[in-house]
């Protein structure tokens, strides 16, 4: 047992190190995107599947509520949350509709939308990016392994440098607590 926690640790801990060493321009840029999107009173979106999906959630929150600082809240949506919505959609539509739709009905021109998926080809996340550039909505893509569809798809893309699901999450949480502390920093 010891040796497998060890090396989880020390693999996440690597995993972390490479991705940052490869993304941290676009992490950058991507918290520039959102500083900039939220100085101008626009929205900021969270798309993915299972714990993408908790991901969004997550994330949305810190920058509904706070991450670190007292500050005012700022507009952030997860679209994995309405369930009625997503249902409905999956049901009479199909599910690859199920964020795009949604988008459709409550984002705007200078919105930003990030769109999560840790092999980058989920097609329901893939047809709300399509939908958001159609838009002029912003679109930030985090992705692991190679990046899939999703990392050419996006203005933004940040790649976790890693082939196996949990250390890309991992990773992702690091990622998205980086860019929340930058935006409190730079607005809060």
């Amino acid at each position: 047992m010891k040796q497998t926690i060890e090396k989880i640790f020390a693999d996440s801990i690597a995993v972390k190190q490479e991705t940052l060493k490869n993304n941290l321009a676009s992490i950058i840029k991507a918290s520039e995107a959102i500083i900039a999107s939220l100085k101008n009173g626009h929205k900021l979106f969270f798309c993915g599947n299972g714990g993408s999906a908790a991901d969004s959630q997550h994330i949305a929150a810190e920058f509904v509520g706070r991450f670190q600082k007292e500050r005012r809240a700022w507009p952030a949506i997860a679209l994995t949350t309405d369930t009625s919505a997503l249902t409905a959609l999956g049901n009479d539509y199909t599910f690859d509709i199920v964020f795009s739709r949604q988008l459709q009905a409550l984002g705007n021109k200078g919105d930003v939308l990030i769109a999560i998926s840790t092999s980058g080809n989920s097609k329901n996340v893939l047809e709300a990016v399509k939908y958001a550039k159609s838009q002029g909505i912003i679109t930030i893509g985090v992705t692991g392994g190679k990046g899939g569809q999703l990392a050419n798809l996006c203005d933004i893309a940040i790649i976790a440098s890693s082939p196996v699901t949990a250390r890309i999450q991992e990773s992702h949480l690091v990622i998205f607590h980086s860019i929340c502390e930058i935006v409190e920093n730079a607005l809060a």
